[in-house]
């Protein structure tokens, strides 16, 4: 909850990069900080609210008191669903909300300071090509952002990729995939095919792949992460024999 103590966008840039960071923040609270995002949505509690704030963090609050508030609200009561739901099912409830709430602030923002029909049709289109909250907490991405190619076929594959994607363990490594998504693959006839670099989307920031980046692959729920977003670095990765992504190893402790 805030009364706007961060700069207020006022053009279609300003207001696109208040979405990321509300966002990142959101996408963080539910998939990275899961746990203890669990813990603050205490049914026995009132009304609460998760708000995404500009500077890529996160809160579970009350609403604000003013009628009517300064920004528009998420959705109340998340708390009140938790243990009455699977907390997959929760969670991708949250998320969905959580959507409709930042394209909520984007074009209130956008109506307040007047947008014309060209500055609106500029902010969809920018935010348009994230993908929601909703398809970076269930992994069901669709559209123009895709999911890694052959992504099953690699876990499946004891070859794995390394560092940025270039170098190749041999075929009798069998650790898990750990590295980058692959930039390229072969196809039958042993031609190499490019890969849509922006074809893998992080799991914790929802971002698009970068060919100098490090990521890594969560073998329990197949998803990819960057390394700096799940605090793992190559060197880490090395010595991991099975990686387990923040959100599936605090779901195993809370069922233990």
């Amino acid at each position: 909850m805030e009364g706007i103590p961060h700069p207020i966008p006022r053009t279609v840039e300003e207001v696109f990069s208040d979405f990321k960071g509300r966002r990142a923040g959101l996408i963080k609270a539910l998939t990275i900080d899961v746990e203890k995002f669990y813990q603050q949505c205490d049914p026995e509690k009132e009304n609460l609210c998760l708000y995404g704030l500009p500077n890529e963090t996160w809160e579970v609050n009350l609403p604000v008191e003013e009628v009517p508030p300064e920004l528009p609200e998420p959705a109340l009561g998340i708390n009140f669903a938790r243990d009455g739901m699977q907390d997959k099912d929760w969670l991708s409830l949250v998320a969905v909300h959580s959507d409709s709430w930042l394209l909520a602030v984007a074009f209130y923002f956008g109506a307040r300071f007047g947008f014309g029909k060209n500055e609106r049709k500029r902010l969809f289109h920018s935010i348009n090509e994230l993908p929601t909250i909703f398809e970076v907490v269930t992994g069901n991405v669709t559209g123009n952002v895709k999911q890694p190619k052959d992504q099953s076929a690699a876990n499946n594959n004891s070859s794995k990729s390394k560092s940025s994607g270039k170098s190749r363990q041999p075929e009798s490594q069998t650790k898990p995939v750990k590295m980058s998504p692959p930039h390229k693959h072969e196809d039958e006839s042993g031609e190499e095919e490019e890969d849509d670099e922006q074809g893998a989307t992080c799991g914790a920031c929802g971002e698009s792949y970068g060919g100098d980046e490090f990521w890594i692959c969560c073998d329990i729920c197949e998803r990819w992460f960057h390394g700096k977003c799940v605090k793992i670095t190559p060197a880490k990765a090395e010595h991991i024999k099975q990686y387990k992504c923040p959100g599936c190893s605090s779901k195993r402790a809370r069922v233990q």
